[in-house]
């Protein structure tokens, strides 16, 4: 008797889906609209806000002509897919370079306004932090790292004789008394 071991696909677990469909772009018509009438500075500024080359998209544009001048037949473009593939790596979308080939072919510019609302999508996430209590503010333009500021620490001492208490200040080596 033979046994059948089911396997999941490397990568499939846990992996999130698109924040919206390849055809939403209801959702963000400003987007849209400035694809559909511009779509090289969309592309470029879509980059740009992934943290990549702002020119990159530019090659989109250029490389085929070059490559067609070689002779040399160009069906996919090559940012617009390494973009998409980066896009879903980056946070996490399942999907398959097969699924990315297909949308990239076939509706570029519906590719490019999806990655536009994913980067916007998950730029919105903001992850509020609990301020550590203990943390003292550091000035302007110093490293926390390099300079330790600590306050002086101050012994008072019992009076001796008629006179007015008498205060000592110890401070800390290798800090300045103004910095205090």
């Amino acid at each position: 008797m033979a046994t059948v071991v089911v396997q999941q696909p490397l990568g499939k677990t846990g992996m999130e889906a698109w924040n919206s469909g390849i055809c939403d772009c209801g959702q963000d018509l400003n987007s849209c609209c400035y694809a559909y009438w511009c779509f090289p500075c969309f592309t470029c500024t879509t980059t740009a806000d992934f943290g990549e080359s702002t020119c990159l998209p530019l090659l989109d544009i250029l490389g085929p002509a070059l490559m067609a001048a070689f002779g040399i037949g160009v069906c996919v473009p090559p940012v617009g897919l390494a973009m998409r593939v980066a896009v879903r790596y980056k946070y996490q979308i399942g999907g398959s370079i097969c699924e990315d080939i297909m949308v990239t072919c076939c509706c570029m510019w519906c590719s490019w306004c999806q990655m536009s609302r994913e980067i916007k999508a998950r730029k919105k996430d903001v992850r509020v932090l609990q301020r550590n209590p203990l943390m003292q503010p550091v000035p302007m333009g110093v490293n926390p790292q390099v300079v330790t500021m600590q306050q002086p620490t101050v012994i008072c001492t019992p009076p001796v004789g008629p006179g007015p208490a008498v205060q000592m200040v110890q401070i800390k080596p290798g800090v300045p008394p103004g910095a205090m």
